[in-house]
């Protein structure tokens, strides 16, 4: 067979001459990259001018504000594809503005194809001062801790090759961000031979690692004889059929489910959904962690103030894991967190371990009645735990309904209220879970998986929204107001990028996660606890959401303090989105 090379020609090129860097464009098309986000830099001008004129700007340049906020739309859109975007940095500056994101795109287990540049690494190349300030011995050595993979080719023939690992690194479970880093000058020189090019019919990524079938038969002996276990699922829905499957495993076994949310793993209204209540473990005789590593939040009380958690589970409750276990630790970052203590580790991925442990069940509970009839009579009883949850929260809900400043369930019953006829999609915040407790996510794509840290909801949420335009869902943000002030300049980007998107103002003119940890201190210390507020207030000014919206192109209205004047605001909202404009309502909340 002829091999594919890089002087074959894209559709739609406005150059016909070839360079070095066309090859990079290449295998960028290749690999079927969607978008390509960036800011600009002089250090792969090279880069660029092929992306435009010998790519003809396919996939998109899509141009950002900051670094960070380009490798977060492509880590949201990771999250509600599953698909890879590019993100390009700047050198040396560009890299390290990019470094918050590409963490978070780390702990979140999202593959991020981020392609920056150095030098030129031939010092007679260099431009006095700016290229020397702006080259490191090896930029990747910045991010090595916190990217699956990183690597500076030094020539033109090491592009494909490190770029086809690079892509299989990042896409092989448990998914994460890598780095490629090209050298200037190596992006500039003319292309003087034929390189190599991996063939249409080469294998991208392997295929999902299976757990031992042996220990899946014991996983699922203890799930049907335990008196009350709960499936704890955290991951499991990074692809659309993880839903569909655990929905499968619970059915058959008749077992709680908690979801941990970093995915939506599970939805909220099936009857044996116990998510957002932690003390459903108190019975619970067996948990199976389900590609989950952040176990001990859900399961465990947290005394904020003396920095102690202890568990709602019995001492002889026994936990199983399903899952990578120890694969891909970081040496640097901690957030393989507490390591539980385990009768059985299945090591091994859920996309295929779940389907088999249901078929292992399915067996036999075929082949025993008796052990079928408790298990119906188990699913009875997780049945009425929930009804009674959703019921409690229903009234819950209700509480100062009318309140000034609005409640969180207040908001979160408006918003509901505007939007439940709509193909709906909420990015990631859910006002301290009043949204799981209140509105029904029926299908995976309705929620990509929770808020992480501040400074980080607004890129993702546009990269949501881009992955979501142009098939009639409408896609909202509950923005935090504090978060947005870290990176208002993405207000401009989804305006450029006609990334249509509803932003909800989550605004309640405080970082108050953080007030509420001085509170605890002020209260444990016994010093004022009225000046708990210092330095944590976001007011005195209040911030002009909706003006600072409108400035960038968007349709805005706010802030509204008034119960009663949200569902027709979001109304006027929900038509400017789908005229293809983004709109933001400023709403004024109360801290919890």
């Amino acid at each position: 067979m002829n091999e594919v090379t890089a002087k074959s020609q894209p559709a739609a090129s406005y150059a016909k001459k070839a360079w070095q860097s066309d090859v990079i464009v290449d295998l960028i098309k290749h690999y079927g990259f969607p978008y390509i986000a960036l800011n600009p830099g002089a250090s792969y001008r090279g880069l660029h001018d092929s992306l435009v004129n010998y790519g003809g700007n396919d996939p998109p340049l899509l141009l950002c504000q900051h670094e960070k906020i380009a490798v977060q739309i492509a880590h949201g859109y990771a999250k509600a594809t599953g698909q890879p975007m590019v993100a390009i940095v700047h050198d040396v500056v560009g890299m390290l503005h990019a470094t918050m994101g590409i963490y978070y795109a780390y702990l979140d287990r999202c593959p991020v194809f981020v392609i920056g540049a150095t030098g030129p690494m031939d010092e007679s190349r260099r431009r006095p001062f700016i290229d020397w300030i702006h080259t490191a011995n090896v930029n990747g050595e910045q991010l090595r801790h916190y990217v699956k993979w990183d690597y500076q080719p030094a020539s033109i023939e090491g592009v494909p090759d490190s770029f086809a690992r690079a892509y299989a690194a990042m896409m092989t479970e448990p998914q994460g961000p890598i780095y490629m880093c090209y050298d200037a000058w190596l992006q500039e020189r003319p292309l003087e031979r034929d390189v190599a090019l991996p063939k249409p019919s080469h294998s991208k990524v392997s295929v999902p690692m299976a757990a031992d079938s042996m220990a899946l038969d014991q996983v699922a002996e203890r799930l049907l004889a335990a008196k009350y276990p709960v499936l704890l699922a955290e991951y499991v829905a990074r692809s659309p059929s993880g839903f569909d499957n655990l929905v499968a495993l619970a059915d058959t076994v008749g077992t709680a489910v908690f979801d941990v949310h970093a995915r939506l793993n599970f939805p909220n209204r099936h009857p044996l959904n116990l998510s957002c209540h932690k003390e459903i473990f108190r019975d619970a005789d067996l948990i199976v962690a389900l590609d989950t590593r952040d176990w001990e939040k859900s399961t465990h009380y947290i005394d904020r103030t003396e920095r102690r958690v202890l568990p709602y589970y019995p001492s002889d409750c026994e936990m199983i894991e399903i899952g990578f276990g120890e694969i891909n630790l970081s040496k640097w970052s901690m957030d393989y967190t507490r390591m539980p203590a385990c009768s059985l580790r299945v090591l091994g991925d859920t996309l295929t371990a779940i389907p088999k442990l249901t078929q292992l069940c399915h067996e036999r509970l075929t082949r025993d009645r008796r052990l079928a009839a408790r298990v119906a009579e188990r699913a009875k009883a997780v049945a009425a735990k929930h009804d009674a949850l959703f019921a409690a929260w229903s009234e819950q809900a209700k509480q100062d309904w009318d309140g000034v400043p609005i409640t969180l369930p207040r908001l979160a019953s408006e918003l509901w209220s505007v939007i439940k006829d709509e193909d709906w999609v909420l990015t990631a915040n859910t006002l301290q879970d009043w949204a799981y407790k209140l509105w029904d996510f029926d299908k995976p794509y309705r929620h990509p998986g929770q808020a992480l840290g501040t400074g980080t909801q607004i890129g993702l949420s546009l990269g949501v929204a881009l992955a979501h335009r142009g098939n009639g869902r409408l896609v909202v943000d509950i923005q935090p107001d504090g978060d947005l002030l870290f990176d208002a300049g993405a207000l401009w980007t989804a305006a450029k990028n006609k990334i249509p998107l509803l932003v909800v103002m989550y605004n309640n003119r405080a970082y108050y996660n953080d007030w509420e940890h001085q509170l605890h201190i002020a209260q444990q210390r016994g010093t004022p606890v009225e000046r708990a507020y210092i330095a944590q207030d976001i007011a005195g000014p209040n911030a002009d959401f909706a003006g600072m919206a409108r400035s960038m192109g968007w349709y805005a209205e706010g802030p509204i303090e008034k119960p009663a004047d949200i569902a027709p605001a979001l109304r006027r909202a929900i038509a400017q989105v789908k005229a293809g404009t983004p709109a933001l309502v400023d709403t004024v909340l109360r801290p919890r």
